[in-house]
């Protein structure tokens, strides 16, 4: 059986800019049975993960060939999404091994997000996770390396201070109205959307002075309970576009699948607002307003790779915090690339197990007229011992091999030895070839070139505890 590899296909706002990343994106409640479409088409991947945000859409997943997986993955958005291959395939980008476990550590660290540092990628994270617990297309790989990458992200906002200073998206587009404007204080704001990111919105533009709230939901007990504790006034959904002329900043950050603001409806708003100047802040993707609201007069719109450009510059502090999680993050790819690599060594591991306790069971057998002659708690004692000198043993040699600092091939070939070694002593078919060890197949299956290769690493390994 080939080893599983950790798999990650995705783009990302460094790769693709949001008209591509809008069109693949999914909304939380299409997560779990696009899990379940993606395990029907991408049969290469033994487990798998999608993460979809703002600025990501990435395929997480787990297998042996990652080339034929790429080529799954890719085939499936392009046909999930009804977007032409050719369209994202540039942008695409394909980890594998310590490069994916590095990725997947970065950015639940938020050491890969537009804004260094923010809080909210890291929860995005666990929903991904749990998404694909949800839909039972997580299996061993993935809960490690998931559980590892939280680990990890607490880890480094415990030791660096990137949280310092840090703003998510959301605080970006209040950062942004603040500029626009002396003061919010005798502005109108409106708020379409009243989730997680529109609520640390609000809470912002609150700080910021700002008395005129208006906040709207599709969910319109979200908008009222919202409005209720930050001072707002709640409007309800379907009568919200008549309130837009006594916006002077909207900020959408609605879950849609198409544009809720187009500019033949919102030129009417413009002549009713006498031409006075609107700041639209689009936070959504799939994007809230059409992009085309940018050439009505006194209309300015900004969009979510706009508020990047913002953060920009408060980003020097971040960046240097990230440069000190590095090493951070090093450590931890090298910790669970041990524990993956370590996994091709269970069947192994089980064989020399196995064989062990079959000696002891041997030998006690053996003795067995002897041991009757013994009291009950002499001979529990006996049993006691060899089971304790069986595991000291195993332990050992076990630990040997997990341990090991020259990578797969001294593993395998030091598994091999040990458990051909007691099928021979034991003489017991070897798993691996099917034939007693005792026929020559041992010493034929060691190839004199890679057995001088390993025999080095072991060498180098020994030099270097030394």
């Amino acid at each position: 059986m080939m080893q599983q590899k950790l798999l990650i296909f995705g783009l990302n706002h460094q790769s693709a800019p949001v008209a591509i990343r809008e069109r693949l994106a999914y909304a939380e409640n299409e997560i779990v049975p696009a899990l379940l479409r993606l395990r029907q088409q991408a049969p290469s991947l033994a487990e798998v993960a999608l993460l979809s945000t703002c600025n990501r859409v990435e395929i997480i997943g787990a297998g042996a060939d990652s080339m034929r997986a790429a080529e799954e993955s890719l085939l499936f958005l392009a046909d999930d999404r009804a977007i032409a291959a050719e369209t994202f395939r540039p942008a695409l980008f394909h980890l594998e091994g310590r490069a994916a476990a590095r990725h997947l550590f970065r950015v639940g660290a938020s050491l890969d997000s537009m804004v260094v540092g923010e809080p909210q990628i890291l929860g995005q994270v666990k929903a991904a996770y749990a998404q694909a617990a949800e839909a039972g297309t997580a299996g061993l790989v993935l809960h490690r390396a998931f559980h590892k990458a939280f680990s990890v992200a607490k880890h480094v906002r415990k030791t660096t201070l990137i949280g310092h200073g840090a703003v998510s998206l959301s605080s970006a587009a209040v950062s942004l109205a603040g500029k626009i404007f002396d003061t919010l204080g005798d502005k109108t704001v409106m708020l379409m959307g009243a989730g997680r990111m529109a609520e640390l919105t609000a809470r912002s533009l609150k700080r910021l002075g700002i008395e005129t709230l208006l906040i709207t939901s599709r969910t319109f007990d979200n908008a009222v309970a919202l409005a209720r504790e930050l001072g707002g006034t709640a409007v309800p959904y379907d009568n919200f576009k008549p309130y837009l002329r006594m916006a002077d900043v909207v900020i959408g950050s609605l879950a849609v699948s198409q544009p809720v603001l187009g500019p033949a409806e919102f030129e009417i708003i413009v002549k009713e607002r006498r031409y006075r100047p609107t700041f639209l802040i689009d936070l959504g993707v799939p994007r809230n307003f059409d992009e085309r609201l940018n050439s009505l007069e006194n209309v300015y719109l900004y969009d979510i790779d706009d508020l990047g450009k913002v953060a920009l510059e408060s980003r020097d502090e971040r960046e240097r915090e990230a440069l000190r999680a590095e090493p951070l993050i090093e450590l931890e790819v090298d910790s669970f690339m041990r524990w993956l690599e370590g996994l091709e060594l269970v069947p192994a591991i089980k064989d020399i197990r196995s064989s062990i306790e079959q000696l002891r069971a041997g030998e006690l057998e053996r003795h067995r007229a002897w041991l009757a002659g013994l009291a009950p708690g002499e001979r529990a004692r006996i049993e006691l011992m060899t089971r304790s000198l069986v595991n000291k043993l195993l332990h050992r040699v076990l630990s040997g091999l997990r341990d090991s600092q020259n990578a797969a091939a001294e593993r395998a070939y030091t598994a091999a030895v040990a458990r051909r070694l007691l099928c021979r002593e034991l003489n017991l078919d070897d798993p691996d070839t099917g034939h007693n060890s005792e026929d020559g197949a041992f010493s034929d299956a060691l190839d004199e070139t890679g057995e001088k290769e390993v025999r080095a690493g072991i060498s180098m390994s020994a030099r270097r505890r030394k």
